[in-house]
Formats: C-alpha cells, structure tokens, sequence
C-alpha cells in the first residue's frame, strides 16, 4: 500500500470515525498530495515524492504555530499542533540530533570544512543524506554548532 493510498484510507476512517481534526488535516495533505501530481505533469509520482509533500505541510505547520504563538492566538496555535502530531505520523522515523551531528563531522572531516564559511561545503551532503528524516532547519542549527558559527 503506497503513502497516498494510506492517507485516503485514514481520511475514510476518520469520517467513518466523526474525527474533526484528522478529517481536516488529511483532506488538506490530500489536497497537497492532489495538487503536487498535477505540477509534476506526469513525472512518477511515488512516496519519495509523497513524503516531501506531507514534510511541506508540516513545516507549514511548524511556521504557523510560531506566527499564531507570536501574536497571542493559542486556539489557532493549538489547532495546527494538532494537525501536526497527525502529519508527523506520516513521515519516516526522524533522525536524532546526536546522529546529525556524528553525520556533521563526519562529513565536515571528509571535506575539510573547519569554520562558519565552510557550511556551504557540508549543508548540502547533510540535507541530502536526512531527506525526509530530519528537519532542514535542525540540519543548520546542528551544522553551525559543529562548525562554530
């Protein structure tokens, strides 16, 4: 069974189920999901491409939950959390920080990256070493930490 057809699936029980809040965050990824096919014009659509669909959601997430925290609207901000815990779900299992950063300076070792203006030398092997297992911006904070920025 692919991602998608799992997330149709969820969307079904959670119907089934009167689930508000999964109803609202899956009909939204399905949305997403919908709408990524089309841009892709008839390229393959697998769950490669399917994970990084829900990671734009989630990420989505993440940003409004800062912007409704910041301007003192907690019912919206719990809203999004909500969904988040759902979406996340759908992601493969995150890295932990400790081996982002064994995987750093590793590969900080292996360039030859030793300060704040080598990040540009490791950034790119990392993101694409975590894709769809860690969060882009964990990736950076963990890249400047090891590097020294």
């Amino acid at each position: 069974m692919t991602l998608k057809d799992t997330i149709a699936h969820d969307l079904n029980d959670a119907m089934r189920a009167r689930d508000e809040t999964r109803k609202s965050a899956l009909r939204m990824l399905t949305a997403a999901l919908k709408n990524a096919e089309i841009d892709a014009r008839g390229k393959p659509f697998g769950d490669a491409e399917a994970v990084t669909v829900v990671q734009k959601q989630v990420k989505q997430r993440r940003d409004s939950i800062d912007e409704f925290t910041k301007a003192n609207r907690t019912d919206l901000a719990e809203k999004e959390r909500a969904e988040l815990v759902i979406l996340e779900t759908y992601l493969p299992q995150q890295a932990s920080r400790e081996e982002i950063e064994a995987a750093a300076r590793r590969i900080a070792a292996e360039t030859g990256a030793s300060g704040p203006r080598d990040i540009g030398k490791v950034m790119p092997v990392l993101v694409r070493e975590f894709a769809g297992k860690a969060d882009g911006r964990m990736v950076n904070e963990v890249v400047r930490a090891v590097l020294g920025a």
